[in-house]
């Protein structure tokens, strides 16, 4: 490792930003030059009564500070969340890349991360139905390295030329500027239906991962083919993916839509509540592996975004994994200035020919110039790097590095010919010396053009339950185009993944059902289906139904339980203050029926009791149960709460858990929340 680069722990990147961060609280209020104020509430006018007056120098710079707040958002990803984390190495890489942060078991990397939606603008809500990406800013000894990611294996175009076709097209129609944050309207289904390339990451979009249940339950992949280089100049294709800890779950359809409206800031408002209460998100990081000599053994081209690496065909290896375990001081100066680039990548990682890939490299520079106003928004906190950088870049808007050197060129003999190149064998960057052979031209490997296969594949591999889920996607996007002849087209392009979905859906939207049928393709992979994820109770949200009266050994006992697995406990009553049981424990009420909605909690306990307004109160509790009941969420039921639950013959109570003569209640219905879903549920 250079000289220059001092070792970097997982404390390094926040002492670097402690020297930005300024506590306002305490001190006088003062102009941005320093000069005190002393009337912070009225301009300056020629009189009591009179006009305002120009020379109101305070006032100028307060209200044209205030209506230059705002930057150019992203025009892709503008709506996101984000925290602070690190990396931990699991196992030395050192046989397939050079990479410094993944070079030895146990070494640690500072980061950040930023979380966001594709489609909607900065106000839309969290819990679209979208593409999601996760984009990781490590803060390397050897530079700054930025891992984009996605959470589908596969992207929606296999060339970037076509990367601003389908976002005009995704995004709200021109003309009406709608729909937001939503793919249901004529522009993006007209698309999909005339570039069958995009049919593939649509399914995905449309399937329960395009409504994922929290941050911290996303699954992700790098899509894009790299390069893993070793110190032996030996180069092996990679891509990457992070697995949540928690398993990769999702909210249902109604749940989504109910809750963008209820919370828009559900998925932040989950991360930062998570990392408040030590409930730090986790995400094992995998790569995928494949040698050189390998490329074409596939019966997909492996440079092809579209198309995923079956892990059951290349399997994933665990290599480290990321902690997020500190919320940002400021939304704004760390969040949407933080700036991610592809391009950004340190020795052992490089670029493969994916032409997805090698457009990205030249855009995301471009679009930061933009939205951030100057080449100068590297040297952000947020973006800068823990490591010193040095080269001959100069001026530029908002530059507030001083640069004392006599020359700004290289070649030079003023500062003896610094800054200077390193070698690669000192550790400088070096492009793997890639073969290229063949004409200039346009055209893609034939390959490319098998536009049915995985996306068969996916279908075949995904569970009945999630297949109906998807159907259900399908019918209310294409349902809700205008353009009969676009329901028409999206019928006959799902006719190639299934003759039976496509009847399904033409049916439901009211076209006529497609000719043809599904390509012949039985494969299917189980790592595609969330139905095997890692389940467990930890961290889901449980509303506890409960009013004066209640018996306060049993909740005492189930909440100490709850507390044990480290399930996050909301006591929801008619009012806020306190609940007291009939032995005189308090209990402080968090949420009132009111200020939450079942829709936000992951499983109910309802205990009852009594009420200033009885009536009310039962009303209330049966809807909570009732919401939960339909969305096959868990239920556990106090031996005060049974007259709360309304049954039936045709109720199996499949996942209603009963304390009553019950001892190991507590138990049943954490192993309940853990579950988390009761599809058979009647």
């Amino acid at each position: 490792m250079d000289n220059n680069f001092e070792n970097v722990d997982q404390n390094k990147k926040q002492e670097q930003l402690d020297e930005y961060r300024v506590v306002n609280a305490g001190n006088p209020m003062t102009t941005n030059a320093s000069r005190k104020v002393s009337d912070d509430e009225r301009i300056l006018t020629a009189g009591k009564r009179g006009p305002g007056l120009l020379e109101d120098v305070y006032y100028f710079e307060k209200m044209t500070s205030f209506v230059r707040e705002e930057i150019p958002e992203r025009k892709v990803h503008a709506r996101g969340y984000g925290a602070y984390g690190e990396f931990e190495c699991y196992q030395s890489m050192k046989q397939y890349t050079k990479a410094g942060f993944l070079q030895e078991a146990g070494k640690k990397t500072p980061l950040i991360v930023r979380f966001s939606t594709v489609q909607g603008s900065k106000g839309s809500k969290d819990t679209a139905r979208d593409l999601r990406c996760l984009g990781v800013k490590f803060y390397t000894e050897e530079g700054n390295y930025d891992m984009t990611m996605i959470s589908f294996p596969v992207l929606i175009n296999q060339d970037a030329m076509k990367f601003p076709d389908v976002m005009h097209a995704y995004q709200p129609e021109p003309r009406t500027g709608m729909p937001q944050a939503s793919g249901a309207h004529d522009t993006f289904w007209d698309y999909v239906a005339n570039n069958p390339e995009a049919l593939h990451m649509t399914l995905w979009v449309m399937s329960d991962r395009g409504i994922i249940r929290s941050y911290r339950m996303m699954e992700s992949w790098s899509v894009n083919t790299y390069l893993f280089v070793n110190d032996q100049g030996v180069a092996t294709f990679v891509r990457f993916v992070w697995k949540p800890v928690l398993g990769s779950h999702s909210l249902l359809m109604d749940e989504a839509q109910k809750i963008g409206g209820i919370d828009p800031d559900y998925h932040r408002r989950d991360l930062r509540e998570a990392i408040d209460r030590g409930a730090f998100a986790e995400y094992e990081l995998g790569v995928q592996l494949i040698p050189m000599e390998d490329e074409f053994k596939y019966d997909f081209d492996i440079l092809d975004s579209t198309k995923f690496w079956p892990e059951e065909l290349i399997p994933v290896q665990i290599i480290g994994k990321m902690t997020l375990n500190r919320n940002v001081d400021n939304e704004f100066a760390e969040l949407e200035q933080v700036a991610f680039n592809p391009a950004n990548v340190v020795p052992g990682i490089d670029f493969s020919n994916d032409p997805v890939l090698q457009g990205r490299l030249i855009a995301y520079r471009s679009a930061q110039y933009h939205r951030l106003g100057s080449k100068n928004y590297e040297d952000l906190p947020v973006n800068r790097p823990v490591c010193p950088f040095h080269n001959n870049q100069r001026k530029g808007y908002m530059r507030y590095r001083i640069d004392v050197d006599e020359t700004s060129y290289h070649r030079n003999s003023l500062e003896n010919n610094t800054p200077y190149t390193t070698p690669p064998e000192q550790e400088g960057y070096e492009h793997y010396p890639m073969k290229v052979e063949g004409r200039v031209t346009r055209e893609r490997s034939e390959k490319f053009d098998d536009y049915f296969t995985q996306p068969r594949i996916f279908w075949n591999s995904l569970t009945p339950i999630e297949k109906q889920h998807m159907i259900e996607a399908l019918s209310y996007q294409i349902g809700s185009c205008r353009s009969k002849s676009v329901r028409q087209q999206s019928a006959d392009i799902l006719v190639n993944v299934d003759k039976e979905l496509a009847n399904i859906v033409a049916d439901n939207v009211g076209v006529e059902r497609p000719n043809g049928t599904h390509v012949p393709v039985s494969t299917r992979y189980p790592s595609l289906s969330q139905a095997s994820t890692p389940k467990y109770a930890y961290s889901l949200k449980v509303g506890v139904l409960i009013g004066d009266g209640f018996n306060a050994n049993e909740v005492r006992a189930t909440l100490n339980t709850l507390q044990q697995y480290g399930v996050f406990v909301e006591i929801v009553s008619e009012k806020l203050g306190t609940v007291t049981g009939s032995d005189g424990t308090v209990m402080e009420v968090t949420n009132t029926f009111l200020t939450t909605s079942p829709y936000l909690l992951d499983a109910l306990y309802v205990v009852g009791g009594e009420s200033d307004n009885e009536m009310k109160f039962m009303q209330d509790i049966m809807e909570f149960v009732r919401v939960a009941y339909t969305h096959y969420k868990p239920i556990g039921i106090a031996a005060s709460g049974r007259s709360y639950l309304q049954t039936t013959d045709r109720n199996n109570l499949d996942g209603v858990v009963f304390a009553e003569n019950n001892p190991n209640f507590a138990n049943e219905f954490v192993n309940a929340i853990a579950h988390q879903r009761f599809w058979d549920r009647t």
